[in-house]
């Protein structure tokens, strides 16, 4: 997952602690670790291990972008 797609996602999750939340991760350092993960892309592990968060935030963010080109058209 490209840097770009995966910052959109944590945003769309309404910041990198809500989107640490959403995937269950906790502790000293979460905050700097989706912050990184916003300049280098989600870890494939990462993707593998949330798959189905992962998933859902996708469709979510392909959903809002086709609503967004239709409302503009």
């Amino acid at each position: 997952m490209t840097a770009q797609e995966t910052a959109r996602m944590i945003s769309a999750a309404g910041g990198s602690m809500a989107f640490a939340r959403l995937l269950g991760l906790e502790g000293e350092g979460v905050k700097q670790r989706v912050n990184n993960w916003r300049h280098r892309g989600l870890p494939p592990a990462v993707i593998l291990q949330h798959y189905s968060t992962i998933r859902r935030l996708q469709r979510q963010l392909q959903r809002n972008g086709s609503e967004k080109r239709r409302s503009v058209g």
